[in-house]
């Protein structure tokens, strides 16, 4: 290159061809490798994502090797990756309730209140980027609570956004921790609690229930209401006994702004183990 600008600047246009000695050296560079056992292209910069050449984006916009793996380290920090495999909209099962069993409350069969569960449940998911929304699950033990829940966590996460979930007793465990073991000026909620784009609380009355709980419980609810985080609750709590262990001001917050689901019938657990898990 230095030569062939060097007879540029002399004036001398009937020089020898750069491009041609480019090629032809490369071509040699080609040959020397494979000579010696190593691929044609060795010293050719390789990227795991050719089109944005692992930048992450193309054209200032994100590339989609760069969802994809914000969507595997959602899945790593909400720590459902391996649940989330078995349990989802996909596996969703209506014949384990039963169109016979009917709920006093509603006037509707066990079936009925999963069918309609699982289109408020699926819409929650369609309508998440749009509209805000929380819902909270009741009913006794093994009636699918947890399992809806985890079938909005697998598809809010592949839609890319953050979902974090707990049990409650690991919940109100983390915030003991923060509040009572050296943690000096630190906010009440953990920003991951209050920040992230879903929270799933668990099991919520499972937990051993105190002042502390309830004060928690209340801030964490208000919090993401005000900043209009949604949220999402399931317990084994029938309403009245909820209100009761929580406090009506808790209550009223829940019942004024999230969609309240109900499920009934058999515990689902029990009859897989009496059907030998299938």
């Amino acid at each position: 290159s230095i030569k062939k600008a060097k007879q540029l600047l002399s004036g001398q246009a009937d020089g020898w061809d750069l491009k041609t000695v480019i090629q032809e050296l490369s071509e040699e560079r080609r040959r020397l490798l494979t000579d010696y056992g190593y691929p044609a292209d060795y010293l050719e910069l390789h990227y795991d994502c050719k089109k944005c050449r692992d930048t992450g984006f193309i054209d200032g916009k994100k590339c989609s090797c760069f969802k994809q793996a914000a969507i595997e380290l959602l899945y790593e920090q909400s720590k459902l990756s391996d649940i989330l495999s078995r349990e989802n909209f996909d596996t969703f099962d209506e014949r384990w309730y039963d169109a016979d069993d009917m709920d006093e409350a509603t006037g509707k069969s066990s079936l009925e209140l999963a069918r309609i569960a699982r289109k408020q449940a699926w819409d929650f998911t369609q309508h998440f980027q749009d509209t805000f929304n929380n819902l909270f699950f009741y009913g006794h033990t093994g009636v699918g609570k947890t399992f809806l829940t985890h079938c909005i966590a697998r598809e809010i996460i592949e839609q890319g956004h953050s979902v974090i979930y707990f049990s409650a007793y690991d919940l109100f465990y983390e915030l003991a921790k923060r509040t009572f073991h050296s943690y000096d000026n630190a906010p009440d909620l953990p920003d991951y609690v209050g920040e992230c784009d879903l929270l799933i609380i668990d099991d919520l009355g499972t937990e051993l229930t105190n002042t502390f709980v309830q004060s928690r419980l209340f801030l964490l609810i208000n919090e993401r209401l005000t900043q209009k985080k949604p949220t999402i609750i399931s317990t084994n709590l029938e309403i009245g006994a909820f209100s009761e262990m929580y406090s009506e001001r808790t209550f009223s917050r829940i019942f004024s702004n999230y969609t309240m689901i109900k499920l009934t019938g058999r515990d689902i657990r029990f009859q897989k183990k009496l059907s030998g898990g299938k």
